[in-house]
This record gives structure tokens, C-alpha cells and sequence, in this order.
């Protein structure tokens, strides 16, 4: 709900400045665009709300906008403030004294249910518009079923001669209604045109002739299609007056382009006759069934603005068209760039894109009943995946306790301790662990996964040189703008379970060229227990939420005489059991029938 509201928000602040800036451009390039020009530009604002939900990775540009983001963001969080720290968690797998699972509960500022809450009320005012929607189109398939055919054989052959001269091609069926009091352009693949009823008897052929020009331009220019993406443009975001705004615009925009379209087709004395055929059929109500639409007629106040564009209408020169061209590619650019990095402000965070070929995905769902997991095991000899939950394993959530196997070894190539010298003294906070209120070494508080012990090591190497650590070994999201003593600890700080086993791989082989010796002290403080078939190391992580555990986590690797396996498991659950002692469990019944460990 977190990710959807923030890219919907996203979306939302995108496309309201993009409104304003075609507003902008507009007013001041007035008299430096053409109308179909007007008219087009408003088709950016299609665009941007599809990027927003597509896939960052999609652009390839993740990696580049990811630190630009991170400095932006304010301390406090991804999308809501940090709340405080309270309760506790403690689990323990059985058996396993060096998987003491202890967890500090994060209190969200902002509860769920406000989350829920504005769901609920933009799904409400989506069906409302959608329910308005769906009855403009029933009114529009009664008006058609009651429609007569045009069989006037004048009136046809004159519409035959109106398509060759407009350019139109697709058979257009003639219709008469009485259900309507100006012409219509409606259908999304057999094109109608709607005509009052009576008109032939009204109007002349020749008079006639304008409304079926004006009527087969929007047919050229595909209206009818832009009047549904209009609509789903105001049933998604019903709430934002902008966009009422600007679709009431494009509508004008629309009439004016139509109208400048059939200008080029008739010489000066048409245009009078022309103008007096819209004047003829403006109208003061406003009907539903017009947002998908196109037709000649309008509101007074739109037909006083389409005289006025008909008076001062003289045509278009070269210069004329190609400075409409440029303005409207140069402004395409500025949407084209801006569309992706749209996507990767709203979703660069979220997943990372595993682009392993030599991988198995396997089913793995009966270890994991109750619960909502992943697992990932790689072997590096031949350089093998094998994935349970594909989505879930790419997918970047917080890693919690998991994170200080990183921290420590921070910590260790900063001098804040050493391999002989890594004892912190505790400085007498009371903690709900009894385990926590002593002094500490490495391996103490690797094992009991004491927070003091860690958050001195951010405190003393400052978010800056944090900053640095993380950009070199490339950690998950590398977003440190959560506050300094808590964003591992379902904050802005987010990997995934693939990110984590090929982290576990590189820093097993040093691969970031950190000191033998530092690499050495992690890998001894995360050992937990040695087989005849290998030495099991490795490092639970809990989140807590609100007093619930959100998330568990158990990574690490098995080490044998000619192999090592890397594995990550990661476990949610909505009635508040996912812990790091589970993820644990799950994960070594896993390498035990997998007959690793």
C-alpha cells in the first residue's frame, strides 16, 4: 500500500506540473503555435501517468537517479516520518544459542488505517466517475439502436465526396436521431456520424457539407479515441481540479483544431457560411454522453472563442508550421525525459531486476505454509541459483539485523574497532534485553544483535562516510535518508533476498577489496555451528511494525572442504509471527533436505 500510494502521488504531482506548464507554454507561445498544435500538446498528459507505473529498470537510469533521490530526501523516511522506538521481540530458535533473535518494535506515525482510508474513498469517487462513465456510454448505444439510417442518396454521395476530400478512408456509417439537438462523431472501430433529425429538411447540401467536414476531421484525427483516454484521465484522478481543468481545455482545443482543419479545406466565402453552421448549433446543456463524442455543437461561451479563432483565421505559413513543429518537439524532450525518471522516483527503490541465466525456480511453498517467503541458495562453483518465490526474491525490503554484518565491517575498516581491540562499553541505558545492558564485543553483539553496539559505529563514522560504504558494495537501495540510528529497521534502507546472497558471495571473496583481516573478524562474529557435513554461518533479522513482526530474515552460508553455498531467506506474515528465528528454521530444514547441511 506504501509503494502504491507513493507512486499515485508521484503520478499525481507530475502530471498537475505538467498541466501547468502547457498552460504556461500556451499563454506565452499563444501566437507562435497552430491550433492543431494546441491541440496535440495536450497528449503529453497520457503519457505520464503509464511511466510512473512501469518498471524503473525499464530506462536504465536507476542507478544513475538513485543518488540524486537519496540527497533530496529529507531524514525521517521514504514516505511517512520514522516513528519512535518501543516494545520488543525475542525469539529464539531451539537449539541454537547463537540465534538469539532480538528485535526493536518501530512505531509508524502514520497508522495503516489511514493508508486504508485514502484508498477507500479515491476507489469510491473512481466508481462514482466510472458509474457516470458507464451511463454515458448506455445513453450513447441507446441513441445509436434508435437511430434511422440516412438513406437519401444526395446526402450520401455528398458524404462520399467529404471523406476524399478530408482523407478519410474506414466506412462511415449516416445516422439520424432525434435524441440529439447538433451532430456527433461517436464509435471506436465502425465510425458513426449522428445528425439531428430533420436536418436535411433545415439545411441545404451545401450548408450540410460543413457539418460533415467538421464532423469527418475528428474522425481523421481519431477524437473519439482521445475522448476515452480524456475520461480515464478524470476517472483516475478525480480529486485533482487541474485535470477537470485541462480536460475542459483540450476540449476546446479540440473544436479549435477541428475547426482550423476545415478552414484549409474551403475558400474565403466558406467561412462565414461555416461559422454561422456552429453558431447554429450551440447549446446550453451540457450531456454526459458528450465526453466520448466529438461533435460540431458547444456551450455559447465555446462557440463565442471558435468565431472569434474563424475571424482571425489566414491560414498557416511554412515558418508558421515549422515553429509550431519545433515548440511541440521540444516540449516532447522535456516529457520523454521526465517520463522515465518518473518511473525511477517512484519505483527504483522497490525491486531489483535478477537478470541470472543459469537459475531454477523451484517450488518450495510446503516449508514456508502460513507464511509468505522467498529463498535463495547460489553456488558459486558453476555459478547456479536456485529461487523460491521469484517475485518475493526480488522485491526489496528492510534488512534489519541482517544489515550489522555490514555495519561491523564498516566499523572495522574505519578503525572504530579492531580485531583485537573490539569491545564497546555499555553506557548504562536500561534495555529490554537483559542480554544488551553489559559490554560488548563483536561476536556478543552479533549474536544477541545488539543495537547500542552498532548505532555507535553510525554515530561515530557520520552519514556521509555511511553514505560512501554503502555506494561501494552497492547495498540494496543504498538509501540512508532514514534517521541514523534506525534506517535498517523497516526505514528508507532496503534489499532484496537475491541482493543479499550475491553481497554474502562477494564479501566472502572480498570482492569490494576491504582488509583480509576485517573480513576475517565478520565472518568469525557470524559463525553459529560446525558438522561433519560444513560450518553454518549466518545472521537472523526481525522487523517490527507497530509491536507485529512484519519481516524475517535469516542470511548467511555453509562452508564445506570444496564448496560454499550462500543462502537468504525471507518471511512475512500478516498475523504478526514473521520473525528471524522462522526464516531460520525454514532455511536450514531447506539445506538439511537439500543434504548441504
Amino acid at each position: 500500500m506504501d509503494a502504491f500510494i507513493l507512486r499515485f502521488w508521484i503520478s499525481t504531482i507530475v502530471v498537475s506540473v505538467l498541466v501547468l506548464l502547457i498552460l504556461l507554454t500556451k499563454k506565452i507561445l499563444y501566437r507562435h503555435m497552430s491550433k492543431k498544435t494546441h491541440y496535440s500538446i495536450w497528449y503529453f498528459l497520457f503519457i505520464l501517468p503509464v511511466t510512473a507505473l512501469l518498471p524503473s529498470d525499464l530506462f536504465r537510469l536507476g542507478e544513475m537517479y538513485r543518488r540524486i533521490k537519496n540527497s533530496f530526501r529529507e531524514q525521517g523516511g521514504t514516505v511517512f516520518k520514522d516513528g519512535e522506538l518501543s516494545g520488543y521481540s525475542d525469539f529464539q530458535a531451539p537449539g541454537k544459542t547463537l540465534l538469539q533473535d532480538f528485535a526493536i518494535s518501530v512505531n509508524k506515525s502514520t497508522p495503516d488505517f489511514v493508508f486504508y482510508t485514502f484508498f477507500g474513498v479515491w476507489v469510491i469517487g473512481l466508481l462514482i466517475c466510472m458509474g457516470v462513465a458507464v451511463y454515458a456510454i448506455y445513453q450513447l448505444n441507446r441513441m445509436k439502436k434508435s437511430a434511422v439510417a440516412i438513406k437519401n442518396p444526395e446526402i450520401n454521395e455528398l458524404l462520399e465526396k467529404c471523406k476524399e476530400t478530408v482523407g478519410v478512408r474506414k466506412k462511415i456509417i449516416l445516422l439520424e436521431s432525434s435524441w440529439i439537438t447538433s451532430p456527433i462523431t461517436l464509435g471506436l472501430w465502425q465510425p458513426y456520424i449522428l445528425l439531428p433529425k430533420n436536418i436535411q429538411e433545415v439545411f441545404s447540401l451545401n450548408e450540410l457539407k460543413y457539418v460533415l467536414l467538421h464532423e469527418l476531421s475528428h474522425q481523421k484525427s481519431k477524437d473519439v479515441l482521445v475522448n476515452y483516454g480524456m475520461w480515464l484521465l478524470q476517472i483516475i484522478y478525480w480529486f485533482n481540479p487541474l485535470i477537470w481543468y485541462a480536460v475542459r481545455r483540450m476540449r476546446l482545443d479540440r473544436e479549435l483544431a477541428c475547426d482550423a482543419s476545415v478552414l484549409k479545406l474551403l475558400d474565403e466565402n466558406g467561412y462565414i457560411e461555416y461559422g454561422h453552421m456552429i453558431i447554429h448549433f450551440a447549446d446550453r446543456t451540457a450531456r454526459p454522453y458528450r465526453q466520448f463524442a466529438s461533435g460540431m455543437g458547444g456551450t455559447q461561451q465555446q462557440i463565442k472563442q471558435r468565431i472569434r479563432s474563424i475571424a482571425d483565421y489566414s491560414g498557416d505559413s511554412p515558418l508558421f508550421k515549422w515553429t509550431s513543429r519545433g515548440i511541440c518537439v521540444v516540449l516532447a524532450i522535456f516529457v520523454l525525459l521526465l517520463a522515465p525518471l518518473t518511473s525511477v522516483i517512484a519505483g527504483s527503490d522497490e525491486v531489483y531486476h535478477f537478470s541470472g541465466k543459469n537459475t531454477v525456480y523451484e517450488d518450495l511453498s510446503p516449508y514456508f505454509e502460513g507464511y509468505t517467503g522467498s529463498f535463495v541458495l547460489y553456488d558459486p562453483s558453476n555459478e547456479h541459483y536456485q529461487i523460491y518465490n521469484r517475485e518475493m526474491s526480488e522485491r526489496r525490503i528492510s534488512p534489519n539485523s541482517t544489515y550489522k554484518i555490514y555495519s561491523a565491517l564498516f566499523a572495522l575498516e574505519e578503525n572504530i574497532i579492531s580485531p583485537n581491540n573490539d569491545e564497546q562499553a555499555w553506557d548504562g541505558t536500561v534495555y529490554p534485553y537483559e542480554e544488551w545492558n553489559t559490554d560488548q564485543d563483536l561476536s556478543t553483539a552479533m549474536s544477541r544483535s545488539v543495537n547500542w553496539y552498532f548505532q555507535s559505529f553510525d554515530q561515530k563514522m557520520g552519514r556521509e562516510k555511511l553514505q560512501a560504504y554503502i555506494g561501494q558494495i552497492k547495498y540494496g537501495n543504498e538509501n540512508l535518508s532514514g534517521q541514523l540510528d534506525r534506517y535498517w529497521m523497516e526505514s528508507s534502507l532496503k534489499i532484496s533476498p537475491i541482493e543479499q546472497v550475491e553481497l554474502l558471495n562477494a564479501l566472502e571473496e572480498n570482492a569490494f577489496g576491504f582488509k583480509e583481516e576485517s573480513i576475517r573478524a565478520v565472518k568469525k562474529s557470524i559463525f553459529i555451528s560446525e558438522q561433519e557435513s560444513g560450518r553454518l554461518y549466518g545472521k537472523t533479522g526481525t522487523g517490527m511494525i507497530n509491536g507485529k513482526n512484519v519481516n524475517g530474515w535469516f542470511i548467511g552460508f555453509v562452508e564445506q572442504d570444496d564448496h560454499t553455498y550462500y543462502f537468504a531467506s525471507a518471511i512475512q506474515n500478516k498475523n504478526g509471527q514473521a520473525n528471524g528465528s522462522k526464516a531460520a528454521e525454514i532455511a536450514i530444514r531447506i539445506l538439511q533436505d537439500k543434504q548441504i547441511y
